[in-house]
């Protein structure tokens, strides 16, 4: 996701001289092409979040869009003042940029899981709040964020994850989800990069006879409300997977809407039960233990077409 991140972002720069890029020093690697296409737009501002933050905010007054880009929590929990006070306050044109959202530095502990940022951000007025799911969703979404006047947040995965699309999300529209996969048994819902696990886990649901509907958010504020009440309309259950604490983020927001209009639907968060990771390990082995993988969200799914099929006395289908 970082490198289709890279791609979209060296478009904006080449057709608007406005577009500045500051790191916390890190991402030489990934950075490499901005720094040999625009060495006078690029800024490392050391490991000094908060000033970097203040600094960004400093050049957007100046008429310039802003990119701030660090790893997990770096750039949202440590500055959190200055993107609250500096940043939103203002209405100034910063783009935070989150690379490893969720567990994605699994091995480096707690301080470097980024599974409270989504909560956070949302609850900042006036930021926009974009959690693409897979590379594809990424290189669509960034046009849209430096449209949006005002600061943004973006939340990626990592570099080199499998693309949950297999071709891109072409002609996307803000701030609409993207459905993945049709189904009529259940639907499972996702923002951010877990949507990998999603689309396994509608395989995994389909060799058991149910099909699953998988819908992704690139955008989780404004959240797409329409498509909300299109899926309670046609659905008694949906499933939530984020990688993330379950408490104000992802669930939390389809549930808001869900409980605003009265639609008579069921949510099933998955996430983090409100706890800290006291667990060390890879993002895979997290998902797992956490809950929240393939298989985890395929049975619970399972157990949820089936649980309503007994009661109505069909099976798993529908069928009588």
């Amino acid at each position: 996701m970082r490198d289709a991140f890279v791609r979209a972002l060296l478009r904006e720069m080449e057709t608007d001289p406005r577009v500045v890029l500051i790191t916390g020093d890190l991402g030489f690697g990934v950075l490499r092409p901005v720094r040999e296409r625009y060495p006078d737009r690029l800024i490392n501002a050391g490991i000094a979040e908060q000033s970097m933050v203040g600094l960004a905010a400093g050049l957007a007054m100046t008429g310039r869009k802003v990119v701030v880009y660090s790893i997990g929590n770096f750039p949202t929990l440590r500055p959190l003042e200055q993107i609250r006070n500096d940043c939103a306050y203002h209405g100034l044109d910063v783009k935070i940029v989150c690379v490893g959202g969720g567990f994605v530095y699994g091995s480096l502990g707690m301080s470097h899981h980024a599974t409270e940022d989504m909560a956070v951000m949302r609850a900042i007025p006036d930021i926009t709040c974009f959690t693409p799911g897979d590379p594809e969703e990424t290189e669509a979404v960034v046009p849209a964020m430096f449209a949006v006047k005002g600061t943004c947040y973006l939340r990626l995965g990592r570099g080199n994850e499998p693309r949950a699309h297999e071709s891109p999300v072409s002609g996307w529209s803000f701030p609409k989800a993207v459905r993945l996969r049709e189904g009529k048994d259940i639907a499972l819902l996702s923002a951010g990069g877990i949507l990998i696990e999603l689309k396994r886990a509608a395989e995994l649901l389909a060799e058991r006879g149910i099909q699953a509907e998988v819908v992704s958010f690139p955008c989780l504020k404004p959240i797409d409300r329409d498509m909300i009440l299109e899926l309670t309309g046609r659905y008694r259950d949906l499933i939530t997977v984020e990688e993330h604490n379950i408490t104000g983020g992802f669930g939390s927001a389809v549930s808001e809407v869900i409980a605003e209009t009265g639609a008579g639907c069921r949510v099933h968060r998955v996430g983090l039960k409100d706890t800290f990771t006291t667990v060390v390990g890879d993002q895979a082995y997290l998902r797992k233990i956490y809950g929240m993988d393939a298989e985890a969200v395929a049975a619970l799914a399972e157990k949820t077409v089936k649980g309503y099929a007994d009661e109505k006395g069909t099976d798993a289908g529908g069928n009588p």
